[in-house]
């Protein structure tokens, strides 16, 4: 009878590393993959070409919809596209805030990321650990927003509004008591600020928790050291950027490198890996959370010695206070033409980019005076990560192919876009 060697096989969308919408089409020889074929689209949401029938601000929302664990982000790119082609100055308090938050996000993409992956690889407890800390993230999200993950918080010449004086309060409930909720509220006592300092004091013996399960984890060790390697000459050739880069040895981040908002006035340190793998990669990122930290740490400490403004006083493009506008006409034909008709932005083109937490996230835009853009087009890191999955996986076991996936920390919102 003849034997079948190499055979073909669908992982995904259903399997639980393939994040519900990736078909990866893989061509066995036994248990080693021969071929890696990605099948994207079971996602797509046409946000470039919805992008062309909305006016500038209506189509911010659905930047946080992109890459749905690094909202805030993509928001920054898309603001500071178009404050580009307005010549938009922005406050300094605003740029601030955008930074802060802009780490925030990271740390939330982070762990989301070390959660996933170290539960792909078969640490449920990671997951529960990691996401511990995103609850308190999550919170300082809503603190600002009003929601916990789309908050569509940046706006083009700064921020929706100033940093908040008190934190939302638990209440008692059938589940907690009077003093496991005293408990809960012990660090929500004060100001936003004083909440987020709370965390960034607690966060580094948090880190230190995650690398004790696994960075001398003998298992985690054997699923990701020598899986996935890419020197540094490949990785650029790639299109590699972000942690995937920084991981083969290049130093390079945009934060460093094309500072934008208030980077160039903090101080941190670009983590960068040796041989390309997934544990490198692992190690980058892990570092990348406490350098995340130490940045929150300072944009905290400058906010709360600098008030001032937190958008731009121009109404044509930011809505007037909403007291003023209560109490003044032309304020008011301001808020009304500014939400019905949008600001209408130079003729021309621009491309602003990010170091979004999985790399270079870019907003290239195309204006023809118009109250909409002519043409938008976005720039995701996971859509080049993803084409690297054939060259990453071949020769590597159907296990591995879990792990590579994991490490290119990809979501497919942007990808499929």
């Amino acid at each position: 009878m003849a034997e079948i060697k190499n055979y073909t096989l669908n992982f995904g969308p259903q399997h639980p590393a393939a994040h519900g919408v990736l078909r990866l089409v893989l061509e066995l020889d036994g248990e080693v993959v021969q071929r890696a074929d990605p099948h994207i689209g079971l996602l797509h949401r046409a946000t470039e070409k919805l992008a062309e029938s909305k006016t500038y601000i209506q189509s911010l929302p659905y930047m946080d919809r992109l890459d749905y664990v690094s909202m805030m982000c993509n928001e920054q790119a898309y603001c500071l596209a178009i404050e580009k082609m307005l010549g938009l100055e922005v406050p300094l308090r605003a740029k601030y805030i955008r930074t802060m938050f802009g780490e925030i996000t990271r740390l939330l993409n982070h762990l989301m990321w070390l959660g996933s992956h170290g539960n792909d690889c078969g640490s449920s407890t990671i997951l529960i650990y990691t996401f511990r800390e995103r609850e308190d993230l999550f919170d300082m999200y809503e603190a600002v927003s009003g929601a916990r993950m789309h908050a569509a918080y940046f706006r083009p010449g700064g921020v929706y509004r100033d940093l908040p004086d008190s934190m939302a309060q638990h209440k008692v409930n059938k589940i907690r008591n009077a003093r496991a909720v005293a408990e809960i509220n012990a660090n929500r006592q004060g100001s936003l600020l004083d909440f987020i300092d709370d965390f960034c004091a607690r966060f580094p013996k948090c880190v230190d928790e995650y690398e004790t399960l696994l960075t001398d984890n003998r298992i985690w060790k054997q699923r990701t050291v020598g899986i996935g390697v890419v020197t540094a000459e490949r990785a650029l050739n790639l299109g590699m950027t972000g942690p995937m880069l920084r991981g083969s040895g290049i130093a390079w981040d945009l934060r460093k490198t094309q500072p934008y908002d208030a980077y160039d006035r903090v101080d941190f340190d670009i983590p960068v890996g040796k041989t390309g793998d997934s544990y490198d990669r692992y190690l980058v990122r892990v570092q990348e959370m406490r350098e995340s930290n130490r940045i929150i740490q300072q944009c905290s400490a400058w906010l709360r010695a600098n008030p001032g403004p937190v958008i731009t006083d121009n109404h044509k493009v930011a809505p007037p206070a909403r007291e003023a506008m209560k109490s003044n006409m032309e304020e008011l034909i301001h808020h009304f033409k500014l939400f019905t008709e949008g600001f209408r932005v130079p003729a021309g083109e621009a491309y602003a980019a990010v170091e979004h937490p999985k790399g270079e996230f870019g907003i290239y835009m195309v204006s023809d005076g118009a109250n909409k853009p002519y043409r938008l087009k976005i720039r995701a890191p996971g859509f080049a990560h993803l084409a690297t999955l054939d060259e990453l996986t071949r020769g590597h076991m159907l296990a591995d192919a879990v792990a590579i996936i994991g490490t290119l920390d990809i979501v497919f919102g942007e990808i499929d876009r």
